[in-house]
């Protein structure tokens, strides 16, 4: 009998290049990955909202609240454009809310806003 050993062969890929620098190809691979969806949770009094941004500090990042929506984005000169809106089911109350950026990780604690009992009595003659 005879067995016949081959060689394995490798195939070689072409480098191409991109034309990227370094700090370009970092800032798409990160933004990519900061894309993932953020982390929501609430209770009875609270939304809870978690997302990551990576490279962002509190003086570049807008936050707002308009009833039962939320803006977040960049300010000119940040590192990173970041821009993005969520719409809750009930009104925030924004007094009560609050927002925590640390180590790229962005905390939102939205209150919900209490329901007013706009009701009127009405007296039967």
């Amino acid at each position: 009998m005879y067995f016949s050993v081959q060689q394995p062969r490798f195939s070689r890929r072409p480098i191409v290049h991109t034309g990227l620098g370094w700090d370009q190809f970092l800032s798409n691979v990160v933004h990519t990955a900061s894309q993932s969806a953020p982390v929501y949770s609430q209770d009875e009094g609270a939304f809870y909202l978690v997302l990551d941004l990576p490279g962002i500090s509190k003086d570049k990042l807008s936050i707002s609240i308009d009833s039962a929506a939320i803006r977040l984005q960049t300010k000119e000169g940040a590192p990173r454009s970041y821009r993005v809106a969520y719409e809750f089911p009930t009104e925030i109350d924004a007094n009560l809310s609050e927002a925590k950026l640390e180590n790229g990780v962005l905390r939102l604690k939205l209150a919900k806003k209490a329901p007013v009992d706009k009701s009127v009595a009405l007296e039967i003659q």
